[in-house]
């Protein structure tokens, strides 16, 4: 029976684990504290020069299909399957895998234990980044200054670096680059900003963004003013607030700014809907005013404790109306061409959207619509006023349609034959 001898790399990976085996079972009480740190910094180097070799062997795989040996559908899927890694992190180490196949001085630098896996893919992450027509020459030296970088710089610090690597070792090259990996980055951040929220059903709304980072930098410097201590302290003491004994987390203190600064926002500068400023609008009743237990509704159909409308009602971002205790806004109509300000809000609360039978278009989305024609000597008159929306106030103006007004103050719309 003839046998194959055993490759010298999975020969050196089990007397490994055989060494691996004699040090697991042995006490370390008698380690000094040199020896602990130094066996600590020569296991992370040990680390590193085992990384590379997987990052070989990741390498080698692909060129031998491992990954057909179970129909996997990637070499990364296979390797999480069989090591019972997540996908992630095996996605993750196939990429390194090829950054260093890419980038043979950051591979021998890792196999040295120069470096350690987290800046080795760093580096190579930066490397690629830079222009594909670059000289072979300058490619090398930004190789090389990265690795030697490495040496007093952790992995958070090499980005950065590795962004700016052109203006240490090519200034002519690197500024031209910069400007135009800049406006290439900050047209594709414009076009995709977002902005999601939703609501948990419990009192809370939760929700991420993502934004230019001078847009996103602005809101950080923002929020930082809201949660410095001095203005917490001040903003405490204006309210006879207790003093914390314990300093809150930074990301509870930035969401409490958060809060502080929608609040704060001055309506008088915020754009308009629906000739309305973008304000949240709290109707209570008088009793809750007061200090009664009612809750108060919102105009975007929200509900919150009567305590907190209380609370709201003074602040810039809030227009609180109060209902008589017929359940009815003031009518504040002028004999002005246009709806004020106060009579859209109460339109608002009155209609809760546009009047056309079957539309549900909110209040901040309407128009506000004179039932008698201004043209025609009418009012401009809460009681003969009422809100539609873009496409249903246009349709009342066509004269393709007439229109009747039900007891419930909605619009029904019938084409004309």
């Amino acid at each position: 029976m003839s046998t194959t001898a055993a490759h010298p790399v999975g020969s050196a990976v089990a007397r490994a684990h055989a060494l691996l085996d004699e040090a697991a079972g042995v006490q370390l009480w008698s380690m000094s504290q040199s020896e602990t740190a130094q066996a600590l910094v020569e296991a992370s180097r040990l680390q590193a020069r085992l990384a590379a070799v997987q990052s070989r062997l990741l390498e080698h795989a692909e060129t031998v299909a491992v990954h057909e040996r179970n129909a996997s559908a990637s070499l990364a899927v296979w390797h999480s399957n069989v090591t019972r890694t997540t996908k992630r992190e095996s996605f993750r180490q196939v990429r390194l895998a090829e950054g260093l196949a890419r980038h043979v001085l950051v591979r021998e630098a890792l196999g040295s234990g120069d470096l350690i896996a987290e800046q080795a893919s760093v580096i190579c992450t930066s490397l690629d980044a830079l222009p594909d027509d670059l000289e072979a020459s300058i490619l090398e030296q930004a190789t090389t200054a990265l690795v030697e970088f490495a040496r007093v710089h952790d992995a958070k610090a090499l980005r950065v670096l590795g962004r700016r690597i052109l203006d240490v070792v090519a200034p002519e090259v690197g500024e031209a680059w910069e400007a135009e990996l800049l406006d290439r980055e900050e047209r594709e951040a414009e076009k995709s900003s977002v902005f999601r929220m939703r609501e948990d059903g419990h009192g809370r709304i939760k929700g991420s963004f993502t934004v230019p980072t001078l847009v996103g930098q602005m809101l950080e410097k923002a929020l930082m003013a809201f949660a410095a201590p001095k203005h917490q302290i001040a903003n405490r003491a204006s309210t006879d607030e207790v003093s914390e004994p314990v300093r809150r987390p930074t990301a509870r203190r930035l969401g409490d700014a958060f809060v502080e600064l929608i609040e704060r926002l001055d309506p008088k500068r915020l754009p308009r809907a629906g000739g309305v400023n973008a304000t949240v609008v709290v109707t209570m009743t008088l009793a809750s005013l007061q200090g009664g237990l009612a809750a108060a509704a919102l105009d975007t159909g929200g509900r919150i404790s009567a305590g907190a409308a209380r609370r709201l009602a003074c602040e810039a971002g809030i227009v609180p109306v109060v209902l008589d205790g017929e359940s009815k806004p003031l009518d504040v109509g002028r004999a002005k061409r246009f709806f004020t300000k106060t009579q859209r809000i109460a339109m608002g609360i009155r209609d809760g959207g546009c009047t056309a039978r079957g539309c549900d278009a909110p209040p901040a989305m309407c128009h506000a619509h004179h039932d008698d024609p201004w043209a025609h000597h009418g009012l401009t008159d809460l009681a003969r006023g009422r809100l539609l929306c873009p496409y249903h106030h246009r349709r009342i103006h066509d004269p393709d349609y007439e229109t009747s007004i039900g007891a419930d103050n909605q619009v029904t719309f019938h084409h004309r034959t």
